[in-house]
C-alpha cells in the first residue's frame, strides 16, 4: 500500500483519495484523528473548537483574518468521520484489517488546477497524523516541492 493519494473523478468533482495502514486498533486511530488536542497537530487552521456529533461544528483560523466553520455530517466512532468545510467534503473512514486497521481518506472538491498542490499539502499532513498515532515526535519533512513533483507527474487521470 503506497502513502500517495490518487486523483478520481465523482460526478463532475474531484476526488483526492489516500489510504493509510496503522498497526493499532480502529479505536486508536479514530481518537487521534478527532481528539481536538490532536487534530490542531495534523489538521490545517483546526482552532480545537469541535463539536463531535453529526451536525456540529468544527472551527478553522487561518492565521489571516479568516475564521469559518465545518459542519461535521457523519461520526460514528470509531469509523467514520466526515464533514464539509466550505464546498469541500472530507471524508475518513477506518476500517479493522488483520494488523490493524486501514485508514481511508477522501478530499472532494471542484478546481482540478489544485489537485497537486491539495495532494501534497495532505500527503504532508497525513504523515503527521502518522507521526501522532505512532506516538512520535512531529517532524514537518520539508518535502512539500518534491511532492508537488511527484503528483504533477504521477495523478491519474480519472
Amino acid at each position: 500500500m503506497s502513502n500517495y493519494g490518487s486523483l478520481h473523478e465523482k460526478e463532475g468533482r474531484q476526488v483526492l483519495v489516500f489510504e493509510r495502514k496503522y498497526p493499532f486498533s480502529p479505536e486508536k486511530v479514530f481518537r487521534i484523528i478527532t481528539d481536538p488536542d490532536y487534530f490542531t497537530k495534523w489538521y490545517p487552521f483546526a482552532t480545537g473548537d469541535m463539536d463531535l456529533s453529526t451536525g456540529g461544528k468544527i472551527k478553522f483560523d487561518d492565521g489571516e483574518g479568516s475564521v469559518y466553520e465545518a459542519v461535521i455530517t457523519e461520526f460514528n466512532p470509531p469509523y467514520s468521520f466526515c464533514f464539509r468545510e466550505v464546498d469541500d467534503l472530507l471524508d475518513i473512514n477506518i476500517h479493522a484489517s488483520n494488523q490493524g486497521c486501514i485508514m481511508t481518506f477522501r478530499h472532494t472538491f471542484d478546481n482540478r488546477e489544485m489537485a497537486i498542490y491539495i495532494a501534497a499539502g495532505w500527503h504532508r499532513c497525513l504523515d503527521v497524523l502518522g507521526q501522532l498515532i505512532h506516538g512520535r515526535p512531529i517532524e514537518w519533512e520539508d518535502n512539500a516541492l518534491e511532492l508537488r513533483e511527484y503528483y504533477k507527474k504521477n495523478l491519474n487521470e480519472a
